[in-house]
């Protein structure tokens, strides 16, 4: 199947599963979840007060607002393969959304001081190299590019890949974890690594993930505050393997 086809066909399914993902990815505990684990590593010791941020894969637009509420006076534009999402972003966020594939070359003009994806890029694991052409010719030399992705190196990821194929919540054709070095050396010496940080354990499985695993958003208030504890915990042990996901924080070259 052509990576046109393909990618047309994760614009469809995104379009399906919006309501669904933003009920369960974007109630207080996630958020919470998100700002802790995910954002506060991603984004440590970098200042994009009055920025230009890029918001790539940026859905209905939650993580525009978190930056917005967090950097005073920065500019956001969101960018999604998903026409109802470029919608629900620009009623949400009151900023513009455009509809980009990002396996297929930017084509604007106006460059970044950063770009934001999470969870996007291994979405695009039909064609990398050419997204992280995408994203680099976004962004300004000096530049940051934060990402949030799922590690392909995890000793689960078997069982990954399994349940990608039998979930309706995800396209085993479009979608697959990322090795973070690879990753890296994809972007062909456009980025340079600032800090990766791998994380993940029982909180972004029942809680983070409470769509995947169907934990309804009642039960995962109670048991979040335990999860939270043990994850805290569980983020601590060395390496990469036990870890379902990376942040990390690039350098436009």
């Amino acid at each position: 199947m052509p990576n046109e086809s393909l990618q047309q066909r994760q614009a469809a399914h995104y379009d399906r599963i919006l309501s669904d993902y933003d009920l369960h990815y974007y109630d207080a505990a996630s958020q919470a979840y998100r700002k802790e684990f995910i954002l506060d590593p991603a984004l440590k010791d970098c200042d994009l007060t009055g920025c230009k941020i890029a918001d790539l894969a940026s859905g209905s637009g939650h993580t525009s607002i978190t930056l917005m509420e967090r950097f005073p006076g920065i500019q956001t534009t969101g960018f999604d393969i998903s026409p109802a999402a470029c919608e629900k972003y620009r009623q949400r966020v009151g900023r513009p959304c455009f509809e980009l594939d990002l396996t297929k070359g930017y084509g604007g003009s106006e460059l970044f001081d950063a770009a934001i994806i999470m969870g996007g890029l291994h979405h695009c694991a039909t064609n990398l190299p050419a997204t992280l052409a995408t994203v680099a010719s976004m962004v300004r030399p000096g530049g940051h590019f934060f990402l949030f992705e799922p590690n392909r190196e995890y000793f689960l990821q078997w069982a990954r890949r399994l349940w990608y194929r039998v979930d309706h919540y995800f396209d085993a054709e479009t979608e697959d974890g990322l090795a973070h070095d690879i990753l890296l050396k994809q972007a062909d010496g456009r980025f340079r690594a600032d800090r990766v940080t791998y994380f993940g354990g029982p909180a972004f499985f029942l809680v983070y993930n409470s769509l995947v695993f169907r934990i309804p958003p009642s039960l995962k208030t109670r048991v979040d505050p335990i999860l939270t504890k043990a994850e805290r915990l569980y983020n601590r042990l060395p390496g990469k393997l036990p870890f379902t996901s990376f942040c990390a924080h690039w350098i436009r070259n």
